[in-house]
């Protein structure tokens, strides 16, 4: 291990920015492969969703856990424990010879991914100084944003030049890279655990994998009452976690965290503004190939220019928060980023597609500033003995924000796509509508921000 805390600081946000893109990349390079992995291995398309659903499961069951365990084993531990568990299911995916075997395999890749981002960002913010924090992150935090653009682009190429093997061969030498870097330059915090609290943890697990369940029912499917009933048992076992934590002397997440104005507004932000933005990178890809009767290849390559843009706001991110503060930072931005959502229903069927490049460019620099500022300022006024639940809970509300973001596009394109007096026959109209829907629904998210203080994370400006 290095010892030297100025190199420890200088490759720790690289080891997390593996650990981020690796993750990311994969949860959505699988999409555009399933047809394919379907084909060969003898299954229904349809049947195929259940190795995203495992994978997605897995997460929410064992994502509470993680600041639990890196306490009580040490973060560079179970760092290095998760990475090797990814790689080793993305190894077992790639010689999977049926069904079961790729879901199996895609349960122990989901153990692994629970843990290595949560536990990752941990030791960031247990490194940094919060002066130091926004910057360290700023870098770790681009891959969460070109992972989710550059994945159906390399799974089409994939596919389409290889095969689909090499979707989950592609972890590998990331995930060795992570492991030796991680090895060197990751330190192993650990802190004085009391007790871990089992019955809260299978409460929230539960909530949380219900949640999960309903949401990736929600965006197919045919009757809706079961996937409310769902929600509605899921949202009750948030209730009576709420009650056990209450009477509980150490939860796994303490009900106190709230009482931090800093946390409770990133928290309701990231999942209020999630709602419009997450669904993007899905629809539009959807649309070009749907609407403009375009290849895979070609949305892909659409979509592109929102990873370039997103690496080059990371440059401007730090002096806009610095001058401007995270409050109207943070209001400013998710408005221009939900007006810009509206623009993409501008273009109609007759105009090129290449319309929507110079739009998706422009969301892509602001999406940088946008997950930059909420994830930093959710963590901005934590204490110590609260950054291992405070951001194990971040963690899993930005994984549930992101379903809820998707389930609810979906669903507002086939209510669109269900009135024909509405979209006139035109499938393209359902798309144009839906993102004038969830463009006014994330300008309105801006509110949330208002309930920051206009001093709100001057702790964590450097210089």
């Amino acid at each position: 291990m290095n010892n030297n805390p100025k190199s420890i600081k200088k490759v720790l946000p690289l080891v997390l920015a593996t650990a981020i893109f690796m993750q990311m990349l994969d949860s959505t390079i699988l999409n555009t492969s399933l047809p394919s992995i379907a084909e060969n291995l003898n299954e229904s398309a349809l049947n195929m969703q259940n190795a995203i659903i495992s994978y997605v499961l897995t997460l929410a069951l064992f994502m509470p856990v993680s600041g639990f365990l890196a306490d009580k084993f040490g973060t560079k531990n179970v760092f290095i424990a998760s990475l090797v568990l990814f790689s080793l299911g993305s190894l077992f995916c790639s010689l999977s010879h049926n069904l079961t075997e790729l879901v199996v395999s895609r349960v122990v890749q989901g153990i692994g991914g629970s843990l290595m981002t949560p536990v990752g960002k941990l030791a960031l913010i247990r490194t940094f100084d919060k002066n130091e924090l926004l910057k360290a992150m700023n870098y770790a935090i681009i891959p969460a944003l070109i992972g989710p653009v550059l994945g159906p682009l390399v799974g089409g190429y994939l596919v389409d030049y290889l095969s689909w093997h090499w979707i989950f061969l592609i972890n590998i030498p990331i995930g060795i890279l992570g492991i030796v870097l991680g090895w060197i330059f990751m330190p192993n915090y650990t802190s004085k655990v009391i007790h871990f609290d089992l019955k809260g943890f299978l409460i929230f697990a539960s909530a949380s994998l219900l949640l999960s369940i309903a949401l990736e029912w929600l965006g197919n499917a045919r009757n809706i009452t079961p996937v409310l009933s769902v929600f509605l048992i899921g949202f009750l076992m948030l209730y009576f976690y709420y009650r056990h934590a209450k009477k509980e002397g150490n939860p796994i997440f303490p009900l106190d965290l709230f009482q931090v104005r800093t946390f409770r507004v990133g928290i309701l932000g990231n999942l209020a503004t999630r709602l419009g933005i997450s669904s993007v990178p899905l629809l539009l890809p959807l649309m070009i190939q749907i609407a403009y009767h375009q290849s895979a290849v070609v949305s892909g390559w659409i979509v592109a220019p929102m990873a370039i843009t997103a690496m080059f706001g990371k440059s401007f991110v730090i002096k806009i928060l610095n001058d401007l503060g995270y409050r109207k930072t943070l209001m400013f931005n998710t408005f221009i980023i939900g007006t810009l959502i509206c623009c993409l229903a501008i273009p109609g069927i007759s105009n090129s597609i290449y319309w929507f490049v110079p739009i998706l460019a422009i969301l892509g620099f602001f999406n940088s500033i946008q997950f930059t500022s909420m994830n930093t300022i959710s963590i901005a006024d934590l204490r110590n003995f609260q950054t291992s639940s405070g951001n194990s809970l971040v963690s899993v509300n930005q994984q549930l924000a992101i379903g809820f973001g998707v389930a609810f596009g979906l669903i507002v394109l086939k209510l669109f796509e269900g009135d024909t007096k509405l979209i006139h026959n035109e499938i393209h109209n359902a798309f144009r509508y839906t993102f004038l829907v969830i463009g006014t629904l994330t300008i309105i998210s801006a509110f949330v921000f208002r309930r920051l203080h206009f001093r709100d994370g001057e702790n964590l400006k450097s210089g």
